[in-house]
């Protein structure tokens, strides 16, 4: 009788394991994901301040789903009537000037004194690999486990504008939600800067002392939107650099003609690690608001910034229809092939896909 040789490599029978999630269990969150939440449940969440339903309520906004829009538009037309109740406020910067730690420090300052913060980031997207930094929640440990804040990345795509209309969205949400502070944050590389200039009440432009960046920085077109200049990082032995840029920035906000609403910018100093100038800043911010309203130039900038989003939309609802329409697609793959054999010039091409386009 021969005996069949076991292999060396052969397993013995392990004891099985436990189930991580009862079948009970399992079933409810299944159940739970396929249950549609109706408008008037998200809506009457959201203005409770639920978290969970306004998180989602943005991520139907931030959909390119059309059922989703649709509930998304909805959601946004019963939110309106509770929206526009807060101070918007854009903070940009170079990559490395702190504006992380910044706005942390300054929503803690914030939701220390009763306010309810909202931090919404305009977050470029890598062209190469369609990435994008969503670290904001990372690198504010203390702001994002505070009850009265929250905060929501953004990836932008391929498309500025279309974070950017997003993000206009979402801030209707969070007012309707109750937070009466709305903090926009940009990278401050490219057109951000712009779009969320044209969605804030104040603009605040953050900047380093002795990173040579001074006079660079008087040739900006940003300079000319920013409200204030806040020198940041004017600490551990840079306080002597920083109130030199301060002369320096201050220097060249007098050389820009004055702004509509009659307000000088002003340079401030501050540590955002260590909490220095945080509450100058605040107050400043306050002195801004109270002018603007004062002198009815709050409401008429928000009016003006309602018509350049309606625009805006426009603009972004006819370019998806044009790069979305099948005949086109097709044709542009055409068209690129005249324009590397030489047959065609950009120009003729364009004005061909266009009249193809309107033909419909």
């Amino acid at each position: 009788m021969t005996h069949k040789k076991k292999s060396a490599l052969s397993e013995k029978d392990g004891i099985s394991q436990p189930e991580t999630t009862s079948k009970s269990s399992a079933e409810k969150i299944k159940l739970s994901r396929k249950k549609r939440i109706t408008t008037q449940e998200f809506v009457s969440q959201i203005l409770t301040g639920n978290i969970t339903f306004l998180s989602r309520a943005i991520t139907l906004v931030e959909s390119t789903n059309t059922k989703h829009q649709q509930q998304a538009n909805e959601i946004l037309e019963a939110c309106l009537p509770y929206a526009n109740k807060s101070i918007r406020i854009g903070i940009t910067g170079v990559p490395g000037v702190g504006k992380s730690t910044f706005i942390e420090a300054f929503g803690k300052h914030l939701t220390s004194l009763g306010k309810k913060v909202a931090v919404l980031a305009v977050d470029p997207s890598s062209s190469v690999n369609k990435g994008s930094i969503l670290g904001d929640k990372t690198r504010m440990e203390e702001l994002v486990t505070d009850k009265n804040a929250f905060i929501r990345p953004s990836p932008s795509g391929s498309s500025l504008g279309g974070v950017a209309q997003k993000t206009r969205e979402s801030i209707i949400l969070c007012e309707a939600a109750g937070y009466d502070t709305i903090i926009i944050e940009t990278v401050g590389v490219g057109q951000s800067e712009t779009a969320v200039h044209s969605m804030t009440d104040f603009f605040l432009l953050l900047k380093l002392a002795g990173a040579g960046d001074e006079l660079q920085g008087i040739k900006r077109g940003i300079i000319e939107m920013a409200d204030a200049i806040v020198i940041n990082k004017a600490d551990s032995g840079n306080e002597k650099n920083a109130k030199i840029a301060k002369v320096e920035f201050n220097r060249a906000l007098h050389l820009y003609p004055p702004k509509d609403s009659g307000w000088q910018p002003k340079v401030l100093l501050a540590s955002a690690l260590h909490y220095k100038g945080i509450n100058a800043i605040h107050k400043m911010i306050n002195e801004y608001i109270n002018s603007a309203k004062n002198t009815s130039f709050f409401q008429q900038k928000r009016n003006d910034q309602n018509k350049y989003w309606l625009l805006e939309t426009i603009n972004q609802q006819l370019k998806n229809n044009f790069y979305n329409n099948s005949d086109i697609k097709e044709l542009l793959k055409d068209e690129f092939k005249n324009l590397e054999d030489g047959k065609t010039t950009p120009f003729t091409a364009a004005t061909r896909l266009l009249n193809k386009n309107y033909e419909r």
